[in-house]
């Protein structure tokens, strides 16, 4: 099972003058692909902060996505934060530093070459954007903090990141939670290939709890779902059938 993690990267995050939107989006995006999310991590543009953190969840995760601190401002200090974390230097990639020249020509000044330096031995992911890559390290992708361009960055590279579909089945029981405890217990420890949720919802008037069941295995879902809801009996509203989330 693919896991990953995002680590969001930036004083106006933590400071509110901005709401992340760059989690929000992954969150959804890697559920489509099947990958497990695991952590979500906030951190400020420091970069003694950014080197303890992302080789410490690198370590733990397939795959790690920063957002933020990359550009040519006094407060981008992601690529040097990774660099030291991982104990190598920071350097003017060639290719990149010859397409920001192709690319501003006249106009080019040392601020738009900062652009070009990266972590040294750090990879360029092309995907579908064959012009502007995506600047990856080891399982850690670096990649920009404006929404708009964290999006085409990520989009570029999506297809890289495709495991197995989850399938989810969900419950609804008119019951208060503590209610059904004793019978979901039971089920849950019979089937401990599949993970389940239970979420109470007072604001509802058909059902009091939704219950998840969810696995890269459909059948096991549709086994464990079918066990909670006969063990469940009359209390349960109605059963909706596991299925992997639409591709947008």
């Amino acid at each position: 099972m693919a896991r990953a993690a995002v680590i969001i990267i930036g004083n106006e995050i933590l400071s509110g003058k901005f709401a992340d939107e760059n989690a929000r989006f992954l969150i959804g995006e890697l559920r489509q692909l099947g990958v497990e999310l695991g952590r979500i991590t906030i951190i400020p543009d420091e970069v003694d902060d950014i080197a303890e953190t992302v080789p410490r969840v690198a370590a733990r995760f397939d795959a790690v996505f920063t957002s933020g601190g990359v550009g040519p401002t006094h407060d981008d200090v992601t690529m040097a934060g990774v660099a030291r974390g991982f104990g190598t230097s920071v350097v003017r990639h060639p290719a990149l530093e010859a397409r920001l020249r192709e690319y501003y020509g006249d106009r080019l000044t040392d601020s738009h070459l900062r652009l070009a330096e990266v972590p040294d031995g750090a990879e360029l992911v092309h995907g579908d954007d064959q012009v502007w890559p995506v600047i990856a390290y080891r399982n850690v992708y670096i990649l920009p903090g404006v929404p708009s361009l964290f999006r085409r960055k990520f989009l570029s590279i999506r297809e890289r990141f495709r495991s197995r579909p989850f399938f989810t089945a969900r419950i609804y029981v008119m019951a208060d939670e503590a209610a059904i405890t004793t019978d979901l217990d039971r089920v849950v420890a019979a089937h401990p290939q599949v993970a389940f949720g239970s979420y109470p919802r007072f604001e509802e008037t058909e059902y009091r709890v939704l219950l998840t069941v969810e696995s890269h295995d459909r059948e096991a879902v549709a086994r464990a779902a079918g066990d909670l809801a006969a063990a469940l009996g009359a209390a349960v509203v109605r059963v909706e059938d596991g299925a992997p989330p639409a591709d947008p």
